[in-house]
C-alpha cells in the first residue's frame, strides 16, 4: 500500500480481513441495533435505516467505495443527528469511515 497525499491507494483493493472493513461492519451493526431499539419516532428514520443497509453492504463487499461511504454517513448523520441517544454509535460509524482516508480527487 502506498499513500498519495491523504488518500490511501492499494493495487489489489481492500483485503476482506482489513481491520478497517471489520471496524466499519461492527460500527454499522451497533448503530442499526441501537436505532432498531430506539423507541422514538422521527421523520427521517427510514433514510437512516436505508443508508445503514448501504454501509453494511459496502463493508461486506470488502472493497468499500469511499465516496459512497461518506455520502451514506452524511445522510445517516442528517437523519438521526438530533437523537442524542444515538450519538456514540453514530460517532463510531464516522470514525470507521474515516479510517479509509479522504475521497480521491
Amino acid at each position: 500500500m502506498r499513500s498519495v497525499g491523504q488518500t490511501q491507494v492499494t493495487s489489489s483493493g481492500t483485503d476482506p480481513q482489513d481491520p478497517r472493513v471489520t471496524a466499519l461492519g461492527v460500527a454499522v451493526r451497533r448503530l442499526r441495533r441501537e436505532l432498531a431499539g430506539h423507541p422514538g419516532r422521527f421523520p427521517d428514520r427510514d433514510i437512516a435505516d436505508r443508508e445503514l443497509v448501504v454501509l453494511a453492504a459496502l463493508a461486506a463487499s470488502g472493497q468499500p467505495d469511499i465516496c459512497l461511504m461518506r455520502r451514506s454517513l452524511l445522510l445517516v448523520a442528517g437523519a438521526i443527528g438530533s437523537v442524542s441517544a444515538l450519538t456514540p454509535a453514530l460517532f463510531q460509524v464516522r470514525s470507521a469511515v474515516e479510517l479509509f482516508g479522504e475521497v480521491p480527487r
